[in-house]
């Protein structure tokens, strides 16, 4: 689930104390078989994951600084967010390509950081206009390939989840058709299949995801990556209900 930048840091904690309730009050949650993370904005991070202590629900950030240190102000270390409890971190989402201009070798250059430093990147995948859904999927792997160019192979297994967000279902009323996200979603698992250093991978599906998501389309995804309709925690209480019964 990502916060972006709705919610200011009281609204955050308030957000993350209904859904600490909910999490402690739903077997599928504490007995981890729906299993959740969410990136609030960074001042609220660790106000969040005090909140969320004991859930099981994990908490990373938004954005993370392809160096960990240097003169880079404003910058954010992979190796600060990671002793400060941060075990996921976002990288190569669309706003942050289209809106602050990272082409694909900084989120190259941010996969890696993150890898480096421990945490789980959550890199985000998606094609800019709609398409087939095998053009879809070639550009998409190609994406994927180039954001992976620049881990180490030598390091320790690790894992890692690609959030398939087709920009074009971004912010609209639905998902993406089931039938396309199948096919695109099938092309990235083989191709990380093909990376011997990662440990686990998961894709899961955004833009747009919401109640009803998960059902349409069955196995094919290993979760959602929740925007706004994580937001309203009862809408939330929903979703996770719904993933317990397709688990």
């Amino acid at each position: 689930m990502s916060l972006k930048l709705y919610m200011d840091v009281p609204d955050s904690v308030a957000w993350a104390r209904s859904v600490a309730t909910i999490a402690r009050g739903t077997s599928s949650v504490r007995e981890r078989r729906v299993r959740l993370f969410v990136l609030p904005s960074l001042p609220a991070v660790e106000a969040v994951r005090r909140e969320l202590r004991g859930t099981g629900v994990e908490v990373g950030a938004q954005d993370l600084h392809w160096e960990d240190r240097g003169a880079y102000t404003g910058a954010v270390s992979g190796t600060d967010l990671y002793a400060t409890g941060s075990r996921f971190v976002e990288v190569g989402h669309a706003e942050r390509r289209h809106i602050f201009g990272e082409g694909d070798d900084v989120v190259r250059r941010k996969l890696a950081a993150a890898v480096r430093n421990g945490l789980t990147p959550v890199l985000c995948i998606g094609e800019s206009e709609s398409t087939g859904p095998d053009v879809a999927a070639q550009y998409c792997v190609a994406q994927l390939a180039a954001a992976l160019a620049g881990v180490d192979p030598s390091i320790a297994p690790t894992a890692v989840v690609v959030a398939y967000e087709p920009e074009w279902a971004i912010g609209q009323p639905t998902a993406a058709p089931a039938d396309h996200v199948r096919i695109v979603v099938q092309a990235l698992k083989a191709r990380l299949r093909e990376e011997a250093w990662i440990s686990h991978a998961s894709v899961i599906y955004g833009g747009s995801a919401q109640r009803g998501t998960l059902s349409e389309l069955g196995d094919t995804i290993d979760g959602l990556f929740l925007g706004r309709f994580a937001h309203d925690p009862t809408e939330l209480a929903r979703i996770i209900d719904e993933a317990a019964e397709v688990a």
